[in-house]
């Protein structure tokens, strides 16, 4: 699985590095660049998956870091940045790494290779069983719990995190959404919206801006509208 980054920096030489970094690294795919984090900001909103972005933090209009606040669930962020006087904040707002210009290709990957064995420890939290049976153990409190998946309502992305609802249990899990949707059965799931995944056959009835299902209002993401339109309407009778 390749990881989906951006860049944001307001310096063209600056992106030219950082994409030539990239292209050196097989587990990552650049999926855009930016000159101002305002057209960043409209890009994650409108996208289907980021990652990871690569976040200068002294740049016109919106800086870097604030930016990065504005995200309601940001992806995992590297600072890329002259200003070494910024690194507490960075680290406060839970970045992965803070990379001072100019940035050597190991420095480089040793910030990546931070990202990537988070993201295979998260990988590694969902155990799928492999004999075909209807359910998924989900690490929680250092404890793996057993979820049905007939009896999932829904799955929420938090920040790095997903929330598993039930009729009578939350479990939470370290986990990316984009992860877990890999895990399930396409039959039965469909992913309405950036941070929602819910079970078909709990849906009790759906709009073209949301899904319903016990008595909750799940809101359909312009991104996924085509495909939960065509998903759904083949089931109407």
């Amino acid at each position: 699985m390749k990881l989906k980054c951006i860049i944001v920096d307001d310096e063209p030489l600056a992106i030219e590095v950082i994409e030539s970094y990239v292209d050196r690294i097989e587990s990552l795919e650049l999926v855009g660049k930016f000159r101002n984090a305002v057209k960043a900001f409209d890009f994650i909103q409108s996208a289907e998956a980021v990652d990871l972005i690569f976040l200068d933090i002294q740049m016109p209009k919106l800086t870097g870091i604030e930016f990065l606040k504005t995200l309601q669930h940001p992806p995992k962020v590297i600072f890329t940045t002259a200003y070494r006087e910024y690194a507490l904040e960075g680290f406060e707002l839970e970045v992965m790494d803070y990379l001072l210009k100019p940035i050597s290709f190991d420095r480089f990957m040793k910030a990546v290779s931070k990202v990537i064995s988070q993201t295979i420890g998260s990988e590694a939290e969902v155990s799928a069983n492999k004999d075909g049976d209807d359910f998924i153990f989900f690490k929680c409190d250092k404890k793996n719990i057993k979820v049905s998946l007939k009896e999932i309502l829904y799955i929420e992305s938090i920040k790095d995190y997903v929330k598993i609802k039930t009729n009578d249990k939350e479990v939470v899990t370290h986990q990316k959404i984009s992860v877990l949707e890999t895990k399930l059965p396409v039959a039965n799931f469909i992913r309405v919206h950036r941070s929602f995944i819910v079970n078909i056959p709990k849906i009790e009835s759906y709009s073209a801006s949301e899904v319903e299902l016990n008595d909750e209002s799940i809101p359909i993401g312009r991104n996924y509208k085509q495909d939960v339109m065509a998903r759904l309407g083949k089931i109407v009778l």
